[in-house]
């Protein structure tokens, strides 16, 4: 078995003692290990009595590589999909971050994990990713996010007002700081703390989420993932971002572009012990109110 593992530059060396029980559970497994050229770097000289060979950017991945890890919270598993892109590598996310809705792992879990990873005992959950298309292509073949593209206003500018069409029907005019188009993976994120609502990954749904909406009555709008969705926008600052996941572009207000379901999927493995619902009650503590004991 041959299995990859990917991670940013780390501030905090506290956590070299997880990144080498990681690599010697694999070792002990006697798996082919690939680490990202990118980790390698950061990892030269800190790790010890561990082989390993340096995966390199432009490698081929599909048919190749078995099982992607990787190491620090969801950024990073967002970062990652960049790297496997349309391959269909399963991919399991170790937590060293904070909430890990995708990076679930703890690093309490990391032998038992990699154990049940290495044995295949685990199921593939397949998650649905967005693309977006505009003239310029602003994001290249890097035109995909896994939980959300957002528009939203600079820092220093006023409110813009985004025009949406629905399917090449008017849906509605947002005034305000921005719009979140999520997939059900990203419900959890962004789009969660803009007061949208959790949306199970099998629902095959999208949800727009207005930012800071001027319009009281503006709520979030959950629509079918075969939508496509085109957008226009006015800006007094003649600019705005837009983001693909945590991939950022500048545009010019005459830029008009579209977000549509992806052509492929994400397969985001699930261990046994998991579900989503474990997940949710989790990360979001629930039924943990003091006031219940």
């Amino acid at each position: 078995m041959k299995i990859a593992v990917y991670g940013r530059p780390f501030n905090e060396p506290s956590v070299l003692p997880f990144i080498q029980q990681v690599f010697d559970s694999l070792a002990q497994h006697g798996v082919d290990i690939y680490v990202h050229q990118q980790l390698h770097e950061y990892l030269q000289d800190k790790l010890t009595t561990v082989q390993y060979k340096v995966l390199r950017p432009a490698e081929t991945l599909k048919g190749f590589i078995d099982i992607f890890i990787t190491l620090g919270g969801d950024g990073t598993l967002l970062d990652m999909v960049t790297v496997i892109r349309d391959s269909g590598i399963p991919v399991i996310g170790i937590n060293f971050g904070r909430l890990g809705f995708l990076a679930s792992v703890n690093k309490s879990d990391i032998t038992a994990a990699i154990h049940a990873v290495v044995n295949r005992q685990f199921t593939c959950d397949c998650r649905e990713l967005l693309t977006v298309d505009s003239n310029p292509n602003v994001f290249g073949n890097n035109n995909f996010a896994l939980n959300d593209i957002t528009i939203h206003k600079r820092d220093d500018a006023a409110m813009i007002i985004t025009h949406v069409f629905l399917n090449d029907e008017f849906l509605n005019s947002y005034w305000g700081d921005g719009i979140i188009i999520s997939t059900s993976t990203g419900s959890t994120a962004y789009s969660l703390s803009c007061g949208g609502p959790i949306i199970f990954p099998q629902s095959n749904s999208i949800v727009v989420t207005p930012v800071s909406p001027h319009n009281l009555n503006v709520r979030p709008i959950v629509i079918p993932d075969t939508s496509k969705l085109c957008f226009e926008v006015e800006s007094r600052s003649a600019n705005y971002i837009i983001s693909c996941d945590s991939r950022t572009e500048v545009l010019d207000q005459t830029v008009k572009f579209h977000v549509q379901k992806a052509d492929f999927q994400l397969n985001l493995i699930r261990l046994s012990n998991e579900s989503y619902l474990t997940t949710l009650r989790n990360k979001l503590l629930w039924g943990l109110d003091a006031r219940n004991y």
